[in-house]
């Protein structure tokens, strides 16, 4: 899976002109599946998600996680995150997960979110969406599990 993870003072996703999803200070994660992941690598995303020390502490440093400062974690998939461009300008995404495989996954990670996090907002998975979001630092972490 590969996710690419934003602190955030506030973000939101839109479908269509209607906001879907919005959280305060958090995480906005773009999340994509490529053909080889499983539930277990879903599971361990989230779990990476929520432990991940990206929000600073008093002393300012880098310490604190999701549950610490209370904060939102917004889930937007985002099959782009597979692209390929070696082989010219037009990206390739056939290292994205077949839709069926994708879907799933996506709503794992967004189920087992929920399961274990108390403020959890999701985009809809293929939709067009327009995602709104203020960096906090900036703070961007690319993450691929395998």
């Amino acid at each position: 899976m590969i996710a690419l993870v934003q602190r955030v003072a506030r973000a939101e996703v839109q479908v269509g002109g209607v906001t879907i999803g919005a959280i305060a200070q958090g995480l906005a994660v773009l999340v994509c599946a490529e053909p080889q992941d499983t539930e277990r690598l879903a599971d361990q995303l989230v779990a990476k998600l929520l432990k991940l020390r990206i929000f600073a502490d008093a002393a300012g440093k880098m310490n604190l996680s999701l549950a610490d400062v209370h904060g939102g974690l917004l889930v937007v998939s985002q099959f782009t995150l597979a692209a390929d461009v070696s082989g010219g300008n037009r990206p390739s995404f056939t290292g994205a997960a077949p839709p069926e495989l994708a879907r799933h996954l996506y709503e794992r990670v967004v189920a087992t979110a929920r399961a274990l996090h108390p403020q959890v907002a999701c985009g809809e998975f293929g939709a067009d969406m327009q995602l709104s979001l203020v960096n906090d630092g900036p703070v961007t972490i690319p993450i691929t599990l395998r």
